[in-house]
């Protein structure tokens, strides 16, 4: 028989949490609780209320062998299979990038700028991974359409699950592309956050990231603009004098990208930062003349 003090769901939070600082997690209480709500199928609410409930030896079973993954520091996102992010869920797997919170500032950036969110815009995302931005947008912009481009065939298969689960399929077209290599037609937003980390600093990233997270969604090339280069030498074609082109950006990396789009014959129009007060969302419409 289990110690009794440890087979209720406290006993069980408290030892898991334990493992889970002396692996060095970030957020060890919260993982522990939502692995357990994960394996019993009760709500966080739930667990408060029936701290001195026994759990189960299948139960404990079942969750020891998420816990061991989290241990591992595999993302919570892959353990769990989705993530959210503007209040909406989305699958994630190891084929694309965790939606980060960071992220939900692009997507600020862009709805300030619509006035009028029922018009019938045309969005372009380069590098959808999950869709997330993409679904984000369509879902605040009910009469738009578009396209989500990636070079992974797998990523792609991800944000066209999220797409049927947020009943996005219909505005929704899917190409797999090296960013607009492939890519025909005319927009009014393109959005992209694309791998923008140096190469040298993979290695140093979290465990989280480095060794679970696709290296192909995370890698910015020698200085981390090699992405923003490969975009900007092609997405002038797609483009009106209307168009926004709205990046995420690695921090300090606001002039180096700024002076890739101007060479490509764009201009800033806006800088948006993040709840840390970092730069974050770069804006670059057509410039006059080009």
């Amino acid at each position: 028989m289990g110690d009794p003090a440890t087979d209720t769901v406290a006993g069980v939070l408290r030892d898991a949490g334990a493992r889970l600082r002396k692996a060095g997690t970030e957020s060890p209480d919260l993982d522990a609780r939502l692995l357990l709500s994960r394996t019993m199928g009760k709500d966080a609410p739930w667990l408060i209320a029936n701290r001195d409930t026994p759990v189960t030896p299948a139960t404990r079973d079942q969750y020891a062998a998420l816990l061991s993954r989290r241990v591992g520091r595999e993302p919570m996102s892959q353990i769990l299979g989705e993530r959210e992010f503007w209040s909406r869920s989305f699958e994630v797997t190891a084929d694309v990038l965790t939606p980060r919170p960071d992220s939900e500032t692009l997507i600020e950036t862009v709805l300030a700028a619509q006035p009028d969110r029922n018009l019938p815009l045309r969005i372009l995302d380069l590098g959808t991974g999950t869709g997330c931005l993409f679904l984000t947008m369509l879902s605040e912009l009910p009469s738009a359409t578009g396209l989500g481009v990636d070079v992974s065939g797998a990523a792609l298969a991800v944000a066209q699950r999220n797409a049927a689960a947020l009943d996005l399929t219909g505005r929704t077209r899917w190409i797999v592309s090296d960013w607009c290599a492939d890519v025909s037609g005319l927009f009014d937003i393109i959005v992209s956050n694309p791998p923008y980390i140096e190469t040298a600093a993979l290695a140093h990233l979290d465990r989280d990231v480095s060794a679970f997270e696709p290296h192909l969604a995370l890698d910015g090339g020698a200085d981390g603009l090699a992405c923003y280069r490969a975009i900007l030498a092609g997405v002038g074609r797609v483009m009106t004098a209307r168009t926004q082109l709205v990046f995420e950006i690695g921090e300090g990396q606001q002039d180096a990208v700024t002076q890739v789009a101007e060479t490509a014959g764009l201009r800033l129009v806006r800088v948006t930062r993040d709840l840390a007060d970092r730069v974050r969302v770069l804006v670059f419409e057509v410039a006059a003349g080009c």
